[in-house]
């Protein structure tokens, strides 16, 4: 395995907001993969991924051209949860590319390859539907089924009069699983450098905002932090969904049709489904929309501090070889879009961009 050299650069900007001083906010943002980074911007995305032998593997993809979508996909609340959704599925088959080419198979690989070049489309397909399936199992199970029974068992059933006070111990019990969860992926050293190359697109990001050459050298000088994370997002979601839980009466629909014990819990557990597109979809009206618009607002450092803070845990400072990757990805993205006339670095970017797609 490749072992990059530690950066010995400064890192006095690793911490803290870094959006001071940039020249413009790119729409182009991306995730951290196995042993690499992907990068999407409004034409393409491109994945850049640390062989075996030190040599860095890159990979670029055509995006669907927007004009083919519904119109009805751009109407507030509905357009974040078809970014959420096709973030995600994005970023599987970019982690799909990566764990092919940072872990190759050594007995027979070549002529395995050759052989099977024709089915890979197919075969990514399969594994991008299986691994969805699973994560969104799991993320149910854990992220919204779990904090009921908690809170169940904490605050007794949920009713009319203590409403309020379940839906923050719920909150609060998601809060604590997610940075549960998220602190014990990070002790892995695998996920530690996962976690390395999220910051290293932060970096890179950052530099290119800044209009910085992009060089290994002055990406390290930024922040691991972005104001636009994906990470925000989801500490924003359980935010949107104390106020939207409480705000729904679900307890009073209850005992209106008289549900009691385990059918209660899970009439609740249905209600949270429910009302997931309503939470997604308003969380990225507020964290993609409003704040990636108005960085400088106070208002918006006060409401996206906890997701900042959250990403020291979701990020590492990177190693120059992390962030040499972060660039090879942004470079094939950004020169698609030079040959197009849309080059970001000569022009405002546009305000629905984010520094990060839904890490």
């Amino acid at each position: 395995m490749y072992k990059s050299m530690e950066t010995t650069m400064s890192a006095r900007t690793n911490e803290g907001l870094a959006e001071d001083g940039e020249l413009f906010r790119t729409h182009i943002g991306g995730s951290a993969v196995i042993e690499g980074v992907m990068m999407r911007g409004k034409l393409n995305w491109a994945v850049a991924v640390r062989q075996d032998n030190g040599q860095i593997y890159t990979e670029a993809h055509d995006l669907p051209d927007p004009a083919g979508r519904p119109g009805w996909w751009s109407w507030p609340l509905v357009r974040g949860c078809v970014s959420f959704v096709q973030s995600m599925q994005l970023s599987l088959k970019a982690m799909n590319i990566a764990a092919e080419h940072a872990y190759p198979d050594e007995d027979g690989a070549d002529d395995a390859a050759a052989n099977a070049k024709d089915d890979k489309d197919d075969g990514m397909h399969l594994d991008v539907l299986i691994a969805s399936a699973v994560g969104a199992a799991v993320g149910v199970g854990v992220f919204l089924a779990l904090p009921v029974f908690l809170s169940n068992l904490i605050m007794g059933e949920l009713t009319p009069e203590n409403s309020v006070a379940w839906n923050l111990v719920e909150a609060l019990a998601r809060i604590a699983l997610l940075v549960g969860y998220i602190w014990l992926c990070g002790r892995f050293p695998e996920m530690a450098r996962v976690f390395g190359y999220h910051g290293a697109e932060h970096q890179t990001i950052h530099c290119y905002e800044h209009g910085d050459a992009l060089t290994p050298q002055n990406a390290a000088r930024y922040s691991r932090l972005h104001v636009r994370c994906g990470t925000a997002f989801l500490v924003m979601t359980v935010t949107i969904a104390i106020i939207v839980h409480s705000l729904v009466p679900v307890a009073q629909l209850a005992d209106a049709w008289g549900i009691q014990g385990i059918a209660r819990n899970l009439f609740i557990f249905a209600s949270r489904l429910v009302m997931l597109p309503l939470v997604a979809g308003a969380s990225y009206e507020v964290t993609v929309k409003w704040a990636g618009a108005h960085p400088d607002n106070p208002l918006v450092k006060i409401v996206l501090w906890p997701g900042m803070q959250m990403q020291r845990i979701t990020t590492n400072v990177a190693d120059q070889g992390m962030l040499e990757c972060a660039i090879a990805a942004l470079e094939l993205v950004r020169d698609r879009e030079i040959e197009a006339g849309l080059d970001t670095a000569n022009s405002p970017a546009d305000a629905s961009g984010t520094g990060c797609s839904c890490q």
